[in-house]
Order: C-alpha cells, then structure tokens, then sequence
C-alpha cells in the first residue's frame, strides 16, 4: 500500500522547538516526509512548488494561506494540520470547497498558556512583584502589600470558555476555588461539568478575586473591559491577560490602574509592543510581559499533536480537534 506523502511547511529553523523526536518517529511510522527547504516559514511560491505532491501538510505561524491558486496546484491534498492558535488566517474557500480536513493543534498550545496563566495567579496572589521590588529596595513586611494572599479557596472568574479558559478551570481544582466563568456560547449544564459557575460579564468582574481574559479577539469582544466594566471589579483584585490586548479599552485600564485599586499582569496589550511612553511600562501595579504566554522553547506538544491528528486521518480515525467553517464565529 503506498504511503501518504506529508509535506512540513514551517521552515526548518523552527523544527527543533517544535518537532520533538517523538512526533518525527510517529510521522515516519506512516507517511513520507517531504520539507520546505528555507528557514523560514514557506510563502506561496514556496507552496505552490511543495504541495503538488503531498497528501497532507502541517502549517504553522507565518506559513502563507492555502489560497485558490495554492489548491489549485495540489490535487492531492487531503488534509492540513495546523500547529498555532488560530488556524483562520491560514484557510480559504477554495480549502473548504475541495474537502480538505483541517486539524489544529491548539489544544497543545492552550496548555502552555494556561500553565503561565495559573503562575501568574500564585505569583500575583502573592504579590511577588511589588514585594520583590520593596525589599531590593531596603523594605520587607512593612509595606502595605503585606500580607501577600493565597489563591487557595478564592473566586475565579474565566472570561471565556476557549480551550485555554478550560484548561485553567483543570489545573484549578487542586486550589479549591469558586470558578465562576463567562462565555455567550455556554450553557449552565456545559458550565456545571467544566466545575464552573455560569454568570454574566457584570457579576463576575463585581465577585471575582482573580479576572483571567481567555475570549478571542472579534469585533463584538473589542473594548470588552471597557471603562464601566473595570470600575466593577473589586479592590485588590488581580486582572490576567493572556488573550488578546484588544479586549481592553488600554487608556480605560491605565485610568484605573493610576486608582491603584487593583494589580494586572499584561501578556499582550493594543497596541503591542506597548508605545515607548505608555504608563503600562511605568505603573507600579502592573507587569507587561512580551508576548510568552504560550511555548516559546518548546512546542514539542504541537508537533506530537499535528502528527497524531494526520496518523488518524490516514487510519479513518476521527481527530481529536477537528476545524469546521461553521467553528469561526467562535474563534479568533
């Protein structure tokens, strides 16, 4: 029986953090690999030369769309695998209409960012930042944010039940929080089985000791913490996000974070990088980290997943995350 040919679109100088040799040994156990030859991430010329005779390809961050003209020049393809967030921008028409599966492998990604994310709850409950900078500068308990808090038994809200908010749901239940969680598109019995409360925006940002941001940028979630939304949330509350910076109105959060109400940890901003003279680089109750939520080292958990996905393909196996047009008014 002749084996399936599986083309790797992104570059080879990101196979090391992103191929573990585990997922190279599972795609040799069934297919036959062919490589963009460049360094980096293949552009259309690139596909156009690469996919004619490949069965599946794996894409990842920056690798071109698989437009008309690139579908058009692969007959054979299959099935696609995408290593990265959203898949969205790497999709057409042209893909869906000649019954290409794709797959993504979020879910891998949406663990690494949920890891950072319940770091930076310990950590922020702790308040190891601004302690940390009190006593290099000649302090210790007599500063005003001591005593530092456990995240242990507090109220936890998730905005957005994507694959990264119910992932921090998990590595939440050894800390016996209350989770409540906001998403349009969950239901209280879907909310009930994450371990979760289902409530309104409002209520969450009033109740919640800890607010995580796991929403996808759209136009209805732009400004989503708006000025009223982040009067609502209580002093001394911590504001997590590992999102999008869209969904914050950025002059909004600097207004109140100049209250010095209450402490935020920014993985992403809008615009990002954050502007030279932005307060968000100054303010002592906030910390904007570049970027690094998700894997930056190691991705290996992507390549696994990717090669898994076309081996189930090729079997007559579902997948474990399958896309589907349909799935886009949900995503980013």
């Amino acid at each position: 029986m002749t084996r399936p040919v599986v083309a790797i679109t992104i570059g080879q100088n990101h196979y090391g953090r992103m191929f573990t040799p585990a997922a190279w040994a599972a795609l040799d156990a069934f297919a036959d690999v062919i490589h963009h030859a460049g360094p980096e991430p293949a552009d259309k010329t690139s596909l156009l030369a690469l996919l004619p005779a490949a069965d599946a390809c794996i894409t990842s961050w920056d690798v071109a769309q698989l437009d008309a003209d690139v579908m058009a020049a692969a007959p054979r393809l299959r099935a696609m695998a995408h290593m990265g967030s959203s898949v969205k921008r790497f999709v057409s028409d042209a893909l869906w209409a000649a019954g290409v599966r794709v797959t993504s492998a979020g879910l891998a990604l949406a663990m690494d960012v949920a890891e950072t994310t319940l770091g930076l709850m310990i950590v922020g409950m702790k308040r190891v930042w601004p302690l940390g900078q009190h006593v290099r500068a000649g302090g210790w308990r007599e500063t005003p944010w001591w005593p530092a808090r456990e995240l242990f038994g507090k109220e936890v809200g998730i905005v957005g039940a994507s694959n990264v908010g119910r992932h921090v749901i998990k590595l939440l239940r050894p800390f016996a929080t209350h989770v409540l969680v906001c998403d349009p598109f969950l239901l209280p019995e879907n909310a009930a089985e994450l371990g979760a409360e289902l409530v309104e925006l409002d209520d969450l940002l009033r109740r919640a000791d800890v607010v995580s941001l796991h929403a996808p940028a759209k136009p209805d979630t732009i400004h989503l913490l708006n000025a009223e939304r982040l009067a609502l949330m209580k002093d001394d509350a911590l504001l997590i996000n590992t999102a999008r910076g869209s969904l914050i109105d950025e002059a909004a959060l600097i207004a109140e974070l100049r209250r010095g109400r209450f402490f935020a940890f920014l993985d992403v901003t809008d615009p990002e990088p954050p502007a030279a003279d932005s307060p968000l680089r100054r303010l002592e109750n906030v910390v904007v980290i570049p970027h690094i939520a998700g894997c930056i080292e190691n991705c290996g958990r992507m390549g696994e997943l990717a090669a898994e996905e076309l081996r189930r393909f090729f079997a007559g196996e579902p997948a474990i995350y399958p896309i589907r047009p349909e799935m886009f008014e949900r995503i980013a």
